[in-house]
């Protein structure tokens, strides 16, 4: 396996993912007419972890929450040579009139946010979408979407991956680089 290098540790993940907590209290206020939603299947972890420090640290009613699967929405799901693995959107609620909060934990190409906002057209009309990310892998858009709220951007070029590793628990991570994409 290609050795990476880690570039956020878990606390400073703790710091980031509370810095980003605070800011969407700021803008949010109570969360009333606001709906919180993961991309599966990464940014649904992320969300989680979020979700769960709103509600138990910060004693805020979060009502609307969901999980949204984008898979089937992407425009190049028919360019694989094997068949993807859709994973379960959770969403019982309609978007029409609400603010939406996506979360993703990698913001690369904008492909998967794009996807995202074509999916919640299946849920109603929002009256605004914002988009929180963890990483911003800079220099590799290839649609014009940026994060409202974001952790940490980083410079990665060409075939660098960045990938999230989640602990056992799925409350704490840690980031990595890799010059290359791990096959493991």
């Amino acid at each position: 396996m290609i050795q990476g290098r880690e570039i956020i540790n878990s606390e400073k993940f703790e710091i980031i993912l509370r810095r980003l907590c605070h800011q969407i209290i700021e803008e949010y206020k109570d969360f009333s007419d606001t709906c919180i939603i993961g991309l599966q299947p990464r940014g649904s972890i992320l969300s989680d972890c979020i979700v769960r420090l709103l509600r138990d640290e910060f004693k805020i009613q979060i009502d609307t929450y969901g999980k949204i699967d984008i898979t089937f929405y992407r425009d190049d799901y028919r360019n694989r040579d094997t068949p993807l693995r859709a994973s379960p959107t959770h969403m019982n609620f309609i978007v029409d009139g609400k603010k939406v909060l996506l979360i993703d934990d990698v913001l690369f190409t904008g492909r998967s946010v794009h996807a995202a906002i074509a999916a919640l057209q299946d849920y109603g009309r929002p009256s605004n979408i914002e988009l929180l990310a963890f990483i911003d892998r800079r220099f590799n858009r290839e649609f014009p979407i940026q994060a409202d709220f974001l952790g940490i951007s980083v410079d990665a070029l060409d075939e660098a991956y960045v990938k999230v590793k989640w602990n056992e628990a799925l409350t704490s991570a840690q980031v990595f680089m890799f010059p290359q994409k791990p096959t493991v």
